[in-house]
């Protein structure tokens, strides 16, 4: 795996998590909710990426050895990354860990903003999770691997279920992902393509939300100046509609720090993708985490047909902001040492 990433950087590149950048200038969402179940299209070898067909069979190799939980190993990787990063306290933004006059500092800009009374009591009084952890968390990508997988169910029977930046879950979905949510992110490029900036009709934005009942919007309001006008408005329209969503933002000190964790682990981004993030929490908040929708490549690992970027549609986000190569194979690494458990297949009974 060490030609990884010069091997399939070019054109396989954005596909892992599937996830937009927190960029604002991204638009790899738009449509995001429009497009019908895409058909399964046989691949020749011919259109396997170059250079992608060895490492597939290398990464199902890895990944077919029989799975077990290493329960001091991942004591250890959840030790670490509490001791730097303090997810568990610090992920999320509260009045306890972010004070009433204290300078937040923007991860993704040189900006800050100083927490004013107005902003203060936007924060959530408590801990950010209640001062408690699950047993059992899915972490859920939307990378076209989920397509037809059939996950759903296995998907909702964990105690605690994380998802990434507002997909679809219902109707046709719902059988291969599931409809149960507890923490959603929210790309503030969403908020400015689909729903305007929210500057006009608000209401098609509170009911795209219902689908996640009373989960938490976890937005990424203080990683740039543009993204914090989108948040609040966000955070004001559920508000006004008496949304049961709960929003809540990230605390761009955890961002920071996580970004050099991974630093130290390889992950030389520009910025950490989304998944990526919400696979760390969920090792800090959970003994057993489960991960889906994570490839990084067009064709299936098991079968001979095409993967589509999301497993809604196949819209494919601008390079050159993540590292999907090095987050996956730091994802099949945790895999194979037992810390979680990838699903790249099906998960038929």
């Amino acid at each position: 795996m060490r030609g990884y990433k010069a091997t399939i950087v070019t054109l396989c590149l954005g596909s892992l998590l599937s996830i937009s950048f927190w960029y604002m200038q991204d638009d790899s969402t738009l449509g995001l909710y429009r497009a019908p179940r895409m058909k399964r299209q046989p691949l020749k070898s011919s259109q396997i990426c170059e250079g992608c067909q060895p490492i597939i069979q290398d990464v199902v190799r890895r990944y077919n050895q029989t799975w077990r939980k290493e329960p001091d190993t991942f004591k250890e990787f959840k030790q670490e990354l509490h001791a730097k990063c303090n997810g568990f306290d610090d992920a999320i933004i509260t009045q306890a860990n972010t004070p009433l006059g204290k300078q937040i500092k923007f991860d993704g800009s040189l900006k800050t903003l100083l927490v004013l009374p107005t902003l203060f009591n936007l924060f959530p009084e408590g801990h950010p999770f209640g001062n408690k952890t699950w047993n059992k968390c899915s972490v859920v990508g939307n990378g076209g691997i989920l397509a037809d997988s059939n996950c759903g169910q296995k998907i909702d029977s964990a105690d605690y279920v994380i998802r990434c930046n507002l997909p679809p879950i219902k109707d046709e979905y719902r059988s291969d992902v599931g409809t149960k949510t507890d923490i959603v992110t929210a790309n503030p490029s969403i908020i400015l393509r689909m729903y305007n900036s929210l500057m006009e009709s608000r209401l098609p934005f509170v009911e795209k939300l219902q689908s996640y009942g009373s989960a938490k919007i976890l937005l990424p309001a203080f990683s740039y100046r543009a993204n914090t006008g989108l948040s609040l408005r966000a955070v004001h329209t559920l508000k006004d509609f008496n949304s049961k969503a709960r929003p809540v933002f990230f605390n761009p000190m955890y961002l920071k720090k996580l970004s050099e964790f991974w630093l130290s682990k390889g992950i030389k981004a520009q910025r950490l993708s989304t998944g990526l993030m919400m696979v760390s929490l969920a090792l800090e908040l959970c003994q057993n985490v489960n991960v889906y929708g994570f490839w990084p490549f067009n064709s299936h690992p098991f079968k001979s047909y095409k993967v589509t970027n999301h497993y809604y549609d196949d819209n494919w986000p601008r390079a050159g902001s993540h590292e999907m190569p090095d987050e996956f194979e730091q994802l099949l690494r945790l895999h194979s040492e037992g810390v979680l458990k990838l699903h790249l297949g099906t998960c038929d009974a």
